[in-house]
């Protein structure tokens, strides 16, 4: 067990590591979410507002891939932080951009162009908190062996590039809150966490061929 986040194996994937999650907001609601940008605001800004049971949000997204377990758990504690990041409108149904259209909103056309050329593998993503120049998004496709989708960065310091930075909303979840703590360095430095390497590998197999990452040029 590594010791950045010395909990059981039992507790260290899905809904138990989710569980973890939202006993670290529970315990301070209204604290930020991150210090910085945009991301400053607080997790809560009242009272959790769980998902209703029968609303169209559902088993899953519009896409028809299953929502992972972690983001069932979370939903069932919490829609208001999701709906502010624009997962979901006001009925409850999920609303989902191509990579290329989610970059483009929050980075300008310049920048967000350059992941055009891989919005065919990335359809259905959603924003996170998470960066300053860069954003944390999760992308629906392929789940790993605990159900869960990846979360990426997207890098526009230097080259563009999108990055596996977390195996799962579970992980990125449990990191964000203080949960637990990711002490190595680099956005895919859970590919090194003797913990998370072997989903960290699953998702890079499935969308980067085994990388961890790969540059976004735009096309000319």
């Amino acid at each position: 067990m590594n010791p950045a986040h010395p909990i059981p194996p039992s507790e260290a994937h899905g809904v138990a590591l989710t569980e973890r999650a939202i006993a670290s907001v529970a315990a301070d609601p209204h604290r930020p979410i991150l210090d910085h940008g945009p991301w400053a605001g607080p997790w809560l800004t009242g009272e959790p507002e769980p998902l209703p049971d029968g609303l169209p949000a559902g088993e899953v997204f519009p896409s028809g891939r299953p929502l992972p377990p972690s983001l069932r758990r979370w939903l069932a504690f919490d829609a208001g932080l999701l709906r502010r990041f624009g997962w979901l409108d006001a009925e409850g149904r999920f609303t989902p951009r191509s990579l290329g259209d989610l970059a483009r909103e929050e980075l300008g056309d310049i920048w967000g162009s350059c992941f055009d050329t891989v919005s065919d593998r990335f359809d259905e993503c959603f924003l996170l908190p998470g960066g300053s120049d860069s954003r944390r998004v999760l992308a629906t496709g392929v789940g790993d062996e605990h159900g869960e989708y990846p979360v990426f960065a997207l890098d526009i310091d230097d080259i563009p590039c999108v990055e596996l930075m977390y195996p799962g909303l579970d992980v990125y979840l449990a990191d964000t809150s203080g949960a637990i703590t990711v002490e190595l360095d680099g956005y895919s430095c859970l590919a090194r966490d003797a913990v998370y390497a072997r989903r960290m590998l699953t998702h890079a197999q499935h969308v980067f061929g085994g990388e961890f990452a790969e540059q976004c040029l735009p096309e000319f």
